[in-house]
């Protein structure tokens, strides 16, 4: 993770549901250290193609996503018609962590990779 990325988030929160006629439903919330909440839903199909996030923010206003496993995704986040970063996330077998492989420019313009880890909250 660059040094430029600060603190990880004090927690992160993913829903994913079906939607009905092959579209997918995603929230995130993001619980920053400081109290502050980020919120981002998007609804789309797993087929690659940009949509729009339902409630843009700093980070996105549109996203594409792929699935091209069972257990994989990916996730193209843009902002102002710019990348923002990639996402791959990853369930591992049994279903209960998620890893996500996130790649973007830091404040440099220099690129990295950084990775979190998840456990699924029933």
């Amino acid at each position: 993770m660059p040094d430029t990325y600060g603190p990880p988030p004090k927690r992160v929160l993913f829903e994913f549901q079906e939607s009905g006629g092959g579209r997918w439903r995603t929230n995130v919330d993001i619980f920053d250290r400081d109290g502050a909440v980020r919120h981002m839903t998007m609804t789309y199909r797993p087929d690659g193609r940009p949509t729009p996030a339902e409630n843009p923010n700093t980070e996105a206003d549109s996203v594409a996503v792929l699935m091209p496993a069972a257990d994989v995704m990916v996730v193209n986040l843009g902002r102002a018609k710019t990348l923002g970063s990639v996402r791959t996330y990853t369930m591992l077998p049994g279903g209960n962590e998620m890893i996500e492989s996130a790649a973007g420019l830091n404040g440099d313009g220099l690129p990295f990779v950084r990775t979190f880890h998840f456990k699924r909250v029933r």
